[in-house]
């Protein structure tokens, strides 16, 4: 089942905007950005964020820190995630969650929406929600979609695909695909990628994490990057 993790506190006075710079001794993306201030992300989502099943440093987070300080990047991302989260329990912890150190936002939902068989536009309210209050305090989000099965019906399936890409360009968001596509382009289920999945098919393993985060790595600079 998928899952996630959230740390209370209300938002406080207007955040800063942070000033970027441009270093040749630190690359910290293709086009060699460093920036003056380290910056927080947070990751708003379920089990596939909060690393359920994995040994401590083996999750999605703590693998996407350390890519990041590899690439010399002072980017810190915050784990969201909660086991077993819906979208509508994202949302329901999104406030005390932003907490005023927070920069910039990366949100993967659905997966649980789906196991339950929620209705698209259920999903799509929730997620909306969330980019609207994220587009309220200034926050750029980086929003991982995911991809319904086909035993929901095409016409189930059309729906609930479009929405993130849908919602990404409503409220100018970065869109970064759904979730397994980050282990495997050509993948639309966790079936397709069984050898980097675990035991219960639904959860990603390290290897399986190890590729997300190559794959998301450069999409979080890019997130970045719009601070500047």
């Amino acid at each position: 089942m998928f899952s996630f993790i959230l740390s209370p506190v209300a938002y406080g006075a207007k955040r800063c905007l942070r000033n970027l710079t441009f270093a040749l001794a630190l690359p910290f993306s293709a086009a060699g950005a460093a920036y003056a201030e380290p910056v927080t992300v947070f990751a708003l989502g379920d089990s596939l964020t909060a690393g359920y099943g994995l040994p401590e440093g083996e999750g999605l987070v703590p693998q996407l820190n350390l890519w990041l300080a590899e690439q010399g990047a002072e980017v810190t991302v915050l784990n969201g995630g909660v086991s077993g989260d819906t979208s509508a329990g994202g949302l329901s912890r999104l406030d005390w969650s932003l907490t005023p150190e927070v920069d910039a936002m990366i949100v993967t939902l659905g997966g649980n929406d789906l196991l339950r068989g929620l209705q698209p536009g259920v999903t799509r309210t929730n997620i909306e929600a969330i980019l609207a209050q994220a587009q309220g305090r200034q926050l750029p989000v980086l929003l991982i979609g995911m991809e319904a099965p086909g035993n929901f019906g095409p016409a189930y399936k059309a729906e609930f695909d479009a929405l993130y890409p849908e919602l990404a360009t409503q409220y100018g968001a970065l869109h970064g695909g759904s979730f397994f596509a980050l282990i495997d382009p050509d993948a639309t289920d966790p079936g397709q990628i069984s050898q980097y999945m675990q035991a219960d098919g639904i959860h990603p393993n390290a290897q399986g994490v190890k590729r997300a985060v190559e794959s998301l790595g450069p999409q979080i600079l890019q997130l970045v990057e719009q601070l500047g």
